[in-house]
This record gives structure tokens, sequence and C-alpha cells, in this order.
């Protein structure tokens, strides 16, 4: 094999990561987006026009989600086990909320009633705000460390419900990631959506990055203060075969920090987290939407990227039985299977981006009142 083991779990992490930034912002715009409709739009038609600049997409951006799952579940079975079953509760209220998302699409404009378009609306917008919410909360719980723990046959057990995972850290970091994905979705309906709303979702921007900005900042303080973090103290080896029990795991209060100290060159990941919600808050109404549009989106990548580093190697932190914890060293696949999934990804993943990138092409241009008032029979 040309690639050895550990090399191999190394890019498989760098692989998911990748799939997690992908997520985050392809899908990340329409979750933000959704949190913005009863805000952007005053009337049913405005409200229409942003409606309909992520109606034709949702779903081509929802399948980062499914790879990063089956990512997961190919290349980390052991944390796709633990955390499905551990997080069983919250990921199905992130479900309940994204069917809201369709159902909401398709079923909001078949009546004129107000009152039933409006309350499509406002469940379009819980379709958003929950699961960027829970998606945030379940970040802040693994800086944290969950209270999990497996037995000598590798049963897992957990110690906590759905309300032990919303504490003050977690919900810290659940309202950085609705910060960071409304200013995303703002600055995506200011490049899609026409004159009113796009002004308006430039203006909304500038707000919600100001609370992103101070948010983040907020987290990572709270982060270098805080007895936070763990550390492998022996028995885990790079190209051993998977086994979850076969290191000491201790806590280390700033481990978090203690990679970027190892990769210099990964500091400008929180920096990049930082200065591009700065840059928003400062250019609001900038005429390159576009150029803002990718600020927002390499903000989001900042963001996401700054969680890895500080997690290496670990992917769920065990707060009760540290030495339980998985890692990016005991919770992967064989050899063999990492290899196989390597190659498919290097066949199929160009052809992802290549017919994501034609399909953005297609759908250039605005979203206008007139276009969308001119086609009810095909727009949302």
């Amino acid at each position: 094999m040309p690639i050895d083991y550990a090399t191999l779990k190394v890019i498989w992490w760098l692989l998911l990561g990748t799939l997690l930034v992908g997520f985050a912002i392809m899908d990340g715009f329409d979750l933000g987006a959704a949190i913005l409709l009863p805000f952007v739009g005053r009337t049913d038609a405005e409200r229409r026009v942003a409606i309909n600049t992520v109606g034709p997409v949702w779903e081509g951006n929802q399948v980062w989600l499914i790879l990063g799952g089956g990512a997961i579940f190919a290349a980390w079975p052991a944390l796709y086990a633990a955390s499905f079953s551990g997080f069983y509760l919250a990921m199905l209220l992130v479900l309940a909320a994204l069917i809201l998302r369709p159902v909401g699409f398709k079923f909001r404009s078949k009546m004129p009633s107000a009152t039933w378009r409006s309350t499509w609306d406002w469940l379009l917008f819980a379709g958003g705000l929950v699961p960027a919410l829970v998606f945030g909360v379940a970040m802040g719980n693994l800086l944290e460390g969950v209270p999990f723990g497996f037995d000598s046959e590798l049963r897992a057990h957990y110690e906590f419900g759905l309300f032990d995972l919303l504490n003050p850290f977690a919900l810290l970091c659940g309202l950085v990631s609705v910060a960071m994905l409304a200013t995303h979705g703002a600055r995506y309906l200011a490049l899609k959506a026409d004159g009113v709303v796009a002004a308006r979702a430039a203006e909304l921007s500038r707000w919600t990055a100001l609370g992103w900005l101070l948010l983040f900042a907020a987290g990572g303080c709270w982060l270098a203060h805080s007895g936070y973090g763990y550390r492998i103290s022996a028995g885990a080896l790079a190209g051993a075969a998977s086994d979850p029990l076969a290191k000491t795991v201790v806590t280390a209060p700033g481990a978090w920090l203690g990679n970027y100290q190892l990769w210099p060159v990964a500091r400008g990941l929180p920096v990049l987290g930082l200065i591009a919600p700065l840059v928003l808050v400062l250019l609001p109404r900038a005429r390159a939407p576009g150029t803002l549009f990718v600020c927002s989106a390499l903000g989001v990548a900042g963001v996401i990227g700054t969680m890895g580093v500080s997690l290496f190697p670990f992917l769920l932190p065990s707060s009760s039985e540290p030495s339980s914890s998985l890692t990016v060293w005991d919770a992967s696949s064989s050899a063999r299977t990492l290899w196989i999934m390597l190659l498919a990804t290097a066949v199929f993943l160009p052809i992802v981006l290549a017919y994501t990138a034609w399909v953005y092409r297609v759908l250039r241009g605005r979203v206008t009142v007139a276009h969308v008032e001119a086609n009810p029979d095909s727009t949302y």
C-alpha cells in the first residue's frame, strides 16, 4: 500500500474537516437565510424572493451533510456509533427541524392566506435556527468533553441527556454558530436577492457579524482560561490497529491551545475567524457583494478549522473516563478500507465539485420580485 496507515488516518481527518467546512459554507447560507427570512422580507413578495434564492439549491447543499455522515460511518465507525447514540435526541431535534425546510418550501405559497404563509415563514425560521444552534452546542460539548465510556467489550455507556448538553459554554458556542451562519446567509441574500431584500440583508449582516466577532472572541477567552483540555499520556500509536482502550488520557487544562504551538501556521485559522466578521462589520455595503460572500465563507472555514485543530488528535473526548476518548489514532477503520475510500473520493469528489459549480453557474443572477410574480408555477 503506497500510503502508510498513520498517514491515511491524518488524510481522512483532513477530508472529514473538508466535508464539515463544505457543509458549513454551502448549507450554512441556507440555514442563515432561513433565520433571517422574517426580517429581510416585509411583504409576501419580498419573502418569496428570499425563499427562492435558496429554494433551487438547498437539496444539493444538503449533500455535504450526507457526505460528512457517510465519511464518519466508513472512516471512523467507533465515532459514528458513539456520537450517533449519545447525541441521539439532539440529532432527532436537528432532523425534525431540517424536515421543516422542504415542507415549508413546498407548502408555504400553496394557499393565499396571510396567516398560513406567516406560520410557514416562522417554521422555516425555526428550521434554520435549531440546526445552527444544536451544531454549535455539539461543538462546545466536544471541547468540554462528553461523559461517556466503554466497557471491556467496547460497549458504550453514557452519563448525560439532552438537557445536560445545554450548559453555558456549549450554549455560547451555539450562539457563535447562529451568528456566524446568519451572517453567511445575509451575505448570500445580499448577493442573490433584489434591491430592497438585498439592502436589508446587507444591513443585518453588520449586526450579525458583530455578534459573531464578539461571541467568537468571548468563546476563545473562555476556552483559554478554562480547565478544558485532554492529552494522551501513553499507549497511542499512530500506525497501530484501532483500540480506544489501548491508551491513557489525562486532563490537561489549556491543552486545546497546544497545537498552535506545534503548528504556528494554524494560528491563521482563529485569526481568519475574527478578521472576516470584522471586515463585514466595517464594509457591509461594499459594491462587491461576491467578495464579501467569499469573505464570509473564509470566516466560516476559519471557525470550523479552529475547532478541528484545537481538538486534534481527539475526535470525541470523554470527560468521565478520559481514556475512553476517541482519537484519530484509535477510532478509524482498517488501512485497506481507508485506502479504498480514498481512491473513491479522488474520483467522485471532483465530480461533485464540478457539478456544483455548473449548477451555480446556470442559476447565476439575482432573484427579483418581478421574476417571482411572473412565474408563480415554477417558483416557491
